[in-house]
C-alpha cells in the first residue's frame, strides 16, 4: 500500500518539532500559572499546538494513498546557499548587499522571469528589509560594507 509520504513526513516533522519545543520549554523555563504566566508558558503552548497540528496532518496520511516523493534538489540547494550567503555576508557585506545576493541565488530555480525580474525582486526585498530593520526598528546593523 502506498502512503501519502509528503503529508506523513511533513506532519511528523511538525509534530516532532512541536514536542521538542514543548519539552525544552517545560524543562528549562518556568511556565507559571494561568493567572501569572511565566516565560515558558507561551513556548510550551505553541509547541503543544504545533504537535497537535502535525499529528492532525500525519495521522490521516497513514491510511491515505499518495504519490512517490520527489525531492527538488536544485531548489533546495539554492535556498540553502542563499541562507548561507546571507548569514556569512551580513558582517562583511552589510544588510543590503547580503540581502540582494541571497534573493538572487534563491530565485535561480524560479521558472518565470529573467535576470531583470530577479534584480528588481532583489532590489525590492532589500529596500523593504532596510526600511523595516534599519529605519523602522533602528537596529544597529551594517547596511553597506565598511
Amino acid at each position: 500500500m502506498r502512503r501519502d509520504w509528503t503529508d506523513l513526513l511533513g506532519g511528523g516533522a511538525m509534530a516532532a518539532l512541536g514536542l521538542a519545543v514543548a519539552a525544552y520549554s517545560a524543562a528549562h523555563y518556568d511556565t507559571g500559572t494561568l493567572r501569572r504566566m511565566g516565560p515558558g508558558f507561551l513556548p510550551l503552548g505553541l509547541g503543544v499546538m504545533l504537535a497537535i497540528f502535525g499529528a492532525t496532518i500525519a495521522l490521516p496520511a497513514w491510511s491515505r494513498p499518495g504519490q512517490a516523493v520527489a525531492v527538488a534538489w536544485r531548489e533546495a540547494l539554492c535556498v540553502l546557499a542563499s541562507i548561507l550567503i546571507f548569514g556569512l555576508g551580513m558582517a562583511r557585506l552589510g544588510l543590503v548587499p547580503a540581502t540582494m545576493l541571497a534573493v538572487l541565488v534563491a530565485s535561480v530555480p524560479a521558472p518565470q522571469g529573467g535576470i531583470a525580474w530577479r534584480v528588481v525582486l532583489a532590489g525590492v526585498v532589500s529596500l523593504i528589509t532596510w526600511l523595516v530593520f534599519s529605519v523602522g526598528l533602528r537596529l544597529s546593523i551594517p547596511v553597506w560594507p565598511a
